[in-house]
């Protein structure tokens, strides 16, 4: 039987990130909420986790860090921050600052609030916080501001092969 998941809901939101899933073969769970401008001043993630149901340490969020020799990735819960230092100390970098939402847009594909781990234009250096590893299943963008995918966690560090770190700041 394959892990592919099959889906209506799932075709209606084909993603590069969904995309990249099936052809992994990696079992994944459409989340669709209708994203509202209101929810701005909290974040797209916890809008998600708020408008699901679910619990901000186990809904994610995707940033990108610039290191001045190319961009990575961090994925952290949406209920904290990532630690910058944290961040570049598990890329081997001497520090990294936030990309701009333009350069974050480009290198991904995706627009900010829809910017997923999966599927981006450009391969990068991705580090999932190591608090993932403690769920069944995490919630991350799927490509598309209102669509999460629900995931393993060790099936998306395998998918895009990232590196288990401690990456939040506390």
């Amino acid at each position: 039987m394959s892990k592919k998941h099959q889906n209506d809901s799932a075709a209606s939101a084909s993603t590069p990130a969904t995309e990249q899933l099936i052809e992994a073969g990696v079992s994944f769970k459409p989340y669709e909420y209708e994203h509202s401008a209101d929810h701005m001043d909290e974040g797209y993630g916890v809008e998600g986790a708020e408008k699901l149901g679910v619990d901000e340490d186990r809904t994610f969020k995707t940033l990108m860090a610039d290191t001045g020799n190319g961009c990575v990735i961090g994925v952290v819960p949406v209920s904290g921050h990532m630690d910058m230092k944290k961040l570049a100390a598990a890329v081997g970098a001497k520090k990294v600052s936030m990309a701009s939402p333009q350069l974050a847009q480009k290198e991904s594909g995706y627009v900010v609030g829809g910017i997923s781990p999966l599927g981006q234009r450009t391969k990068h250096v991705t580090v999932l916080d190591e608090s993932a590893m403690r769920f069944d299943e995490i919630l991350v963008s799927g490509g598309k501001r209102g669509f999460s995918v629900g995931v393993d966690p060790h099936e998306l560090a395998r998918v895009v092969d990232a590196k288990i770190a401690d990456i939040r700041a506390r």
